[in-house]
């Protein structure tokens, strides 16, 4: 059996006073373009989950997140092209500055019920029933 490589994403669920949730769309061109999504990326070299998810939402969203802002939720598991991708979620409830779409097409404040009905990513959807049970 061939073994493929893992991918370790890690993305924020940002969660306003309302309970809602700020996604993000994917831009045309790149991969499941049109999506609604969890902001976040890949892992560097040598990076921390924590640390690579403050440099992902400052280069995606112009925020300032502090790590310990951050906490760890839920993860999911799901085959990406080549390889595997592991997505590992984290609630944040404190940041600096406004969001806003650096490197999406849009931004947009959900409830996790509304997000059921959003397109979002395969990785992404089994996230939705434990943000539910969380925030």
């Amino acid at each position: 059996m061939q073994k493929k490589p893992t991918l370790i994403v890690v993305a924020a669920a940002l969660v306003g006073a309302d309970r809602r949730v700020l996604l993000q769309q994917r831009a045309p061109g790149r991969a499941m373009a049109g999506l609604w999504e969890f902001p976040g990326g890949k892992l560097e070299e040598g990076e921390t989950p924590e640390a690579a998810l403050v440099r992902e939402l400052h280069e995606e969203l112009g925020i300032g997140v502090d790590a310990s802002a951050l906490m760890p939720a839920a993860f999911a598991s799901a085959p990406n092209g080549a390889a595997h991708m592991i997505l590992l979620l984290y609630l944040c409830r404190t940041w600096g500055g406004e969001a806003r779409p650096i490197d999406a097409t849009a931004l947009k404040w959900a409830r996790p019920e509304e997000m059921r009905g959003l397109d979002m990513p395969p990785a992404d959807r089994p996230l939705i029933d434990l943000l539910e049970a969380l925030i």
